[in-house]
C-alpha cells in the first residue's frame, strides 16, 4: 500500500505543530495567542491534525530522576535467521516489554538498536538476558550502558509551509 503524499501545511499548520510537539499541554487560548488564531480555530486544527494521522497521541513525559535511581542502557542486536517472521517476533516482543523504551530497526552490521529503563543495574542484567541471551535467533548483542542523557526529544522537523493555492487550485 503506498504512503499518503504529505500534508499541505500552512505557516500556521506548522508553527502550531512544532507548539504541540514541544508541549501538548498548553491552553487552547495559549496556542491560539502564540499563532493569532482563537481557541475554536485551533481545535478544529488540532482535530484535523488527529483526523490526518499527523498527531497520532498523547503522552506525559515523565522525568525519571523523580521515581530514583533509572539505569538506561542502549543495546545493538544483530538476529541469526532474518526472514520476515523472524523480525516480526523480534520487533513484536520489543513492542510487549514496557522496559524497552526505543526499538529500530537499522542498516549496517546490526539489525536493531534497542533503549532499555530499568530500575536497577540487576534488573538490565535479567532483563538483557531475558531478551537477548535466552533468544536462539539472536547472533549477538551489545550493551552500552548510558552515564549521561546528553538530549533527549521526540520533536520532528516540520517542512516548510506551503503557499496557500489560488482560486483556480493551482500553487
Amino acid at each position: 500500500m503506498p504512503e499518503p503524499p504529505p500534508p499541505r501545511l500552512d505557516e500556521i499548520d506548522v508553527q502550531l505543530l512544532d507548539l504541540l510537539q514541544r508541549d501538548a499541554g498548553r491552553t487552547l487560548h495559549d496556542l491560539g495567542e502564540w499563532v493569532g488564531l482563537s481557541p475554536s480555530a485551533v481545535q478544529r486544527r488540532i482535530a484535523r491534525y488527529r483526523r490526518d494521522g499527523l498527531i497520532t497521541r498523547q503522552v506525559a513525559v515523565l522525568d525519571p530522576h523523580r521515581f530514583g535511581p533509572t539505569v538506561l542502557a542502549t543495546v545493538l542486536v544483530t538476529l541469526d535467521r532474518e526472514s520476515f517472521e523472524h523480525h516480526r517476533a523480534f520487533a513484536e516482543r520489543m513492542r510487549s516489554t514496557p522496559q524497552v523504551q526505543q526499538c529500530y530497526q537499522v542498516a549496517g552490521p546490526w539489525d536493531y538498536v534497542v533503549v532499555l529503563a530499568a530500575r536497577s543495574m540487576r534488573e538490565c542484567s535479567r532483563l538483557g538476558n531475558r531478551l537477548f541471551k535466552a533468544d536462539d535467533n539472536i547472533r549477538r548483542y551489545e550493551t552500552l550502558l548510558v552515564f549521561d542523557t546528553v538530549k533527549t526529544g521526540l520533536t520532528l522537523p516540520l517542512p516548510a509551509p506551503q503557499p496557500p493555492r489560488s482560486q483556480d487550485g493551482r500553487s
